[in-house]
């Protein structure tokens, strides 16, 4: 088996608060540095109840602190939302305070509406094409400082912090193979041109100093349980969470609801399908059986697993049964 991560939005349950969302991601993460997980990521998202890591950083910072050998990182930080000079600061700090555990990865998009973007304060126009150049510089303040260089990254000089460029298109796969990066794909929400990104990676990767050939890790959803009926209805949380986002009314997870995607119109019905087509839903045989197929089809190097599940200790089960699959593999 490949290496597995796990890719936590700390959701904000239905009946729950940002408090307890936060002290169930803490546990998510001690529960996946038990059971053999590689990293731990976290990803930045505004103005979304259902979401509590907006403080990307501060999140990545007390699971860290409250681990000691799983790698935890960002999947990812939201590079235009952010002066280069100020994440550098912040992860080379993280990387202080956790040498060797730390990754950062960078996305292009906001994270968020337009009118929550404006009001993070980046409002310049053009800071998304951008991006190219802001992850250059920020590479930059992580190298060894020059001796005429009168600004410093202090965190973050010297730090190495490693850094991957994540995307749902072939943009980032560009820009990742241009700058001998490892590259991030956010299958699990947005697979549409997965395959056709993976290739523009591949074939046009160049080696860096940074990584010797293509690495890619693939967004992946999974929702495992007992049997394939109860990963089912686990599974309508996260159905009706896409349903309420793509209506324009985005909220806390849901609760599951048994019969749910049976009820739902053919439009919404083929929206779910297409958005969570990357998915194992099912008993361990049932996740293994489709697990299995997607690494086949994909040749990923590494999944990154997230399982947007209401009930804590569920989520907690899922992982495990995941976690026995892949000692079985071994």
């Amino acid at each position: 088996m490949i290496p597995l991560s796990i890719l936590d939005l700390a959701p904000v349950p239905e009946g729950s608060d940002v408090s307890q969302s936060l002290a169930n991601t803490l546990d998510l993460a001690r529960h996946a540095e038990r059971l053999g997980y590689k990293r731990f990521w976290l990803a930045e998202h505004h103005n979304m109840p259902g979401i509590a890591s907006a403080a990307t950083s501060v999140v990545i910072g007390a699971v860290a602190a409250a681990t000691k050998t799983i790698r935890v990182g960002a999947g990812g930080v939201m590079l235009p939302n952010h002066a280069p000079l100020v994440i550098a600061e912040q992860f080379g700090t993280l990387n202080a305070l956790h040498p060797g555990r730390i990754d950062l990865g960078l996305g292009r998009a906001p994270g968020s509406d337009q009118a929550t973007a404006r009001a993070l304060r980046r409002t310049l126009q053009g800071d998304v094409d951008a991006f190219p150049q802001d992850v250059m510089e920020l590479m930059q303040w992580f190298a060894p400082a020059t001796p005429d260089q009168r600004i410093i990254a202090n965190p973050g000089e010297g730090q190495a912090v490693p850094i991957w460029i994540l995307g749902s298109s072939t943009y980032g796969a560009q820009l990742a193979a241009h700058l001998g990066l490892p590259y991030a794909f956010a299958s699990h929400f947005a697979p549409g041109d997965m395959m056709r990104a993976l290739d523009v990676y591949r074939q046009t990767f160049r080696p860096s100093a940074y990584l010797d050939k293509p690495y890619a890790m693939l967004g992946y959803n999974v929702f495992a349980a007992e049997t394939d009926a109860a990963a089912r209805l686990l599974f309508t949380s996260v159905q009706q969470a896409f349903v309420n986002l793509r209506s324009g009314r985005p909220g806390k997870l849901p609760a599951p609801v048994e019969g749910y995607y049976e009820r739902l119109d053919s439009a919404a019905r083929g929206m779910i399908d297409a958005a969570l087509a990357c998915s194992a839903v099912g008993s361990p045989e049932t996740v293994r059986a489709q697990m299995d197929a997607f690494i086949a089809r994909t040749g990923a190097d590494e999944l990154m697993v997230t399982s947007q599940i209401w009930d804590p200790a569920a989520r907690v089960r899922s992982i495990e049964l995941l976690a026995e699959l892949a000692r079985q593999a071994t």
